[in-house]
């Protein structure tokens, strides 16, 4: 077999080492769906030459705005960009944040043309404040490309990507701090004994969830990271997410029992996915990644402008060089021990629950709204101080000292729109747990069951213009909620009973039973099973009530 020709910029040594030339030459596929199956089985994994095909075909078909920069743009460019300074002293563009150059297989000259490369995109796209991304891309993008120039047509053309259904690069710090905070959520539900092992060993759990980029773009060797971008190229931004769950999940695996440290938990997991391969193969590696039934495209957009939302009302848009990523507070410092007081929980139990709530909320400190011992037990005061706030979340005490609960996801004011009838609302946010006697938390059943719906077949023929950033001032304000049930083909409505209210009566829960039910004059309560969280009993299947207390999430900045 005819060995294979590389650019100049590549280290012939190491890329042989790196990854075996063996593979197929010519890919003849036209349909995505194969095309899908082929980039997720490493088809053109093994050949240089195909891949390099394959990377200038799928970028070409890339949607793009009017007006690119094309491969002539950086001939004419580069030489006034650049001078007469050595390329390996180049300074490397402010967005990219002092992320280093990964080699990979990629000699001096190479290392030095990236530098180059990413300048000239500078020039070129003066919109993008904050991509750490970009290096790592264009190192790839330069072993598979003929030369310099072709390379950073590559790299533009992926940057101005106009598909407003299609996400590909992080280009600012709003959009790179709100995919931090969704890969939060999704660790939360999809990797929850790492998710335990991360709060138990971070002051800020969120601060080794925003390293997640850097794991695919910078620790994943050469081979690793190649396979992930063939597939990313086809199958878009949700790839990412399934790739650094599948990392999270076999770190866990690795390391669950061993020793942690706060200090350290960031690095270490820099050091398994550099030295991945110690632990598990690239195919092995993206098998993990698709086994995980991950939430719709729709979904995670919805999921991913409600975090924007978020950062936008606290004025998190731009990287303040004085604080360190997002001005979130610590888990352990957004429930202060010192302010704190509960007659229902402790601060180490609050801050587990507040583990457990979305990002975009965990931004937020407890404030208590509603005390049985403060305001009396009465349905009707509960509902009046907690209208207005949204989530809230409902803790409950019995009699036994048995201490469960629930984090609702909508406004208790919702249960108005039925006329004085009994009806559910809410949406699959929703989630029930138990304190005491053991911890155990129950979410929407969906979550891990998603073979029990579909998306209709309606969704398909939705307009995507909704999701696109360009599309209003404020788009978030006209979404439905994310894991609204409306956006599921459920077999019944016993999967979606999230929270009802009525004068006599409050539930959590339903379908065959009723997570929780507490009575009008919150003196006596019941739980079973039910449909929607698919939960066990959260204490004495009737249980006479201690107290009840509900609490609301408030931005530090208005306190």
């Amino acid at each position: 077999m005819d060995s294979p020709v590389y650019n100049c910029f590549v280290d012939r040594d190491k890329m042989d080492a790196a990854i075996q030339d063996l593979g197929p030459k010519e890919l003849s596929c036209t349909e995505l769906q194969e095309l899908k199956q082929l980039a997720r089985q490493g088809y053109w994994a093994q050949s240089h030459a195909l891949r390099g095909k394959v990377y200038q075909r799928l970028i070409r078909d890339i949607p793009c705005r009017t007006v690119t920069p094309d491969a002539s743009v950086y001939s004419d460019i580069v030489g006034k960009i650049v001078g007469k300074h050595s390329s390996s002293y180049l300074p490397l563009p402010e967005f990219v944040d002092n992320t280093q150059v990964p080699s990979y297989c990629l000699n001096a000259r190479g290392e030095g043309a990236v530098r180059k490369i990413l300048l000239c995109i500078a020039n070129q796209f003066p919109d993008i404040s904050f991509c750490p991304a970009l290096p790592a891309v264009v190192a790839l993008l330069l072993h598979y490309s003929i030369d310099e120039a072709e390379c950073f047509e590559k790299a533009c053309r992926i940057l101005a990507c106009n598909d407003p259904g299609r996400r590909l690069i992080d280009q600012s710090f709003l959009a790179f701090e709100s995919s931090c905070m969704t890969f939060g959520d999704l660790v939360n539900k999809y990797c929850q004994a790492a998710h335990k092992l991360m709060v138990a060993v971070s002051e800020d759990v969120l601060q080794v969830y925003a390293d997640w980029q850097r794991w695919l773009f910078g620790e994943l060797p050469l081979c690793y990271f190649a396979r992930v971008f063939d597939v990313f190229l086809v199958e878009g931004y949700k790839v990412l997410y399934r790739v650094a769950l599948a990392i999270l999940k076999f770190f866990h695996k690795v390391r669950a029992g061993q020793p942690l440290e706060s200090d350290s938990v960031k690095q270490d997991i820099r050091t398994f996915v550099k030295d991945i391969a110690k632990t598990v193969s690239p195919e092995k590696l993206l098998e993990k990644a698709f086994a995980i039934r991950l939430f719709s495209r729709k979904e995670i957009q919805l999921l991913q402008m409600a975090n924007e939302k978020a950062l936008k009302q606290k004025g998190i848009t731009v990287k303040q060089k004085s604080v360190s990523l997002s001005k979130r507070q610590f888990v352990h410092l957004a429930v202060h021990a010192e302010n704190f007081r509960s007659e229902i929980v402790s601060v180490r139990e609050m801050r587990d629950i507040w583990s457990w709530v979305p990002e975009r909320f965990a931004l937020c400190q407890p404030l208590l709204l509603f005390s049985s011992l403060q305001h009396g037990y009465s349905l009707a005061r509960f509902y009046f101080q907690c209208e207005g706030h949204e989530p809230t979340l409902l803790l409950i005490k019995t009699t036994q000292k048995e201490v469960c609960g629930a984090y609702l996801s909508t406004d208790w004011s919702e249960r108005n729109k039925f006329g004085g009838k009994l009806g559910f609302f809410g949406t699959g946010e929703c989630f029930v747990f138990r304190l005491q006697p053991e911890v155990q938390r129950y979410e929407w059943v969906v979550i891990k069951h998603p073979e029990l719906t579909k998306p209709p077949p309606l969704m398909a023929a939705e307009p995507t213009a909704p999701l696109s950033h360009s599309a209003s001032s404020d788009p978030a304000d006209r979404l439905s909620p994310f894991l609204a049930a409306r956006h599921f083909n459920l077999p019944s409505k016993t999967e979606s009973m999230f929270m009802a209210g009525g004068s006599d009566c409050l539930i959590v829960g339903g379908g065959g039973g009723q997570a929780l039910y507490i009575d009008g004059d919150l003196n006596r309560g019941r739980t079973s099973h039910c449909d929607t969280f698919n939960n066990q009993p959260l204490c004495s299947e009737n249980f006479l009530i201690a107290a009840v207390e509900a609490w609301g999430f408030q931005d530090p900045d208005t306190q």
